[in-house]
């Protein structure tokens, strides 16, 4: 009796997903992550209502329709609108917060 070999057969994933959409399903998740907690803040700190209503709109429209646009606007004024809280001293505002935004703003998803 001859011993035979069994080839071995790879089960292909159910879904694969290139290695490309991953990636920008994590710069996605980011800039989801980074307004949001921007917008915390403002509503910890209490300050910029008008700000605070259309991020939060700008954000339940990105999550609806992934269009950046108005998004990244709402964080450049909110970067501008935390830098002058910096400035001022007022306790929560991190340089961490500031960097993350500004990291998201450049790669522009």
């Amino acid at each position: 009796m001859a011993k035979t070999t069994a080839k071995k057969t790879s089960t292909p994933d159910k879904n694969p997903v290139p290695a490309k959409a991953k990636a920008k399903a994590v710069k996605t998740d980011i800039l989801e992550k980074v307004s949001g907690e921007a917008l915390k803040k403002f509503q910890s700190l209490g300050i910029e209502q008008q700000l605070q209503a259309d991020l939060e709109w700008c954000l339940g429209s990105y999550r609806h329709d992934k269009n950046p646009t108005g998004l990244l606007e709402m964080i450049d004024r909110s970067i501008t609108v935390l830098k002058g809280e910096q400035v001022k001293k007022t306790k929560g505002v991190t340089v961490k917060l500031i960097d993350d935004l500004e990291k998201v703003l450049k790669t522009k998803v």
